[in-house]
């Protein structure tokens, strides 16, 4: 269960980055999913600490730096992989300006 936000991140990210035109749009529909999955993903761990259980994952007393540093990782590397998707569809789509420009005019500009 600790993997929920790197789960939201693989699959979410890059299509949202992909699918959406607006570069804003995509940033900010990551940004809700993957603050829903934080906020789900740390209460899940939170009640799981009070459990009796052997193991616990927050030590009672301690400061989770770990656990922040690792989600702020897969954080920002939701949003590289948001910016990677939108460069990816801005490309293609001038790939294919380019391929209809050239069919309209015959083959004449390429000469």
């Amino acid at each position: 269960m600790i993997i929920m936000i790197a789960i939201v991140t693989v699959l979410g990210a890059f299509g949202l980055g992909c699918l959406l035109h607006s570069r804003l749009a995509a940033h900010l529909s990551y940004a809700v999913a993957y603050l829903w999955a934080f906020v789900f993903q740390t209460l899940y761990l939170l009640l799981a600490s009070f459990d009796e259980a052997d193991d616990p994952v927050f030590a009672p007393g301690s400061f989770p730096l770990e656990y922040g540093l690792f989600t702020l990782g897969i954080l920002i590397i939701g949003f590289a992989l948001v910016e990677a998707g939108h460069r990816l569809r801005a490309r293609l789509r001038h790939r294919r300006s380019i391929r209809a420009e050239e069919t309209a005019d015959g083959g004449l500009a390429a000469a």
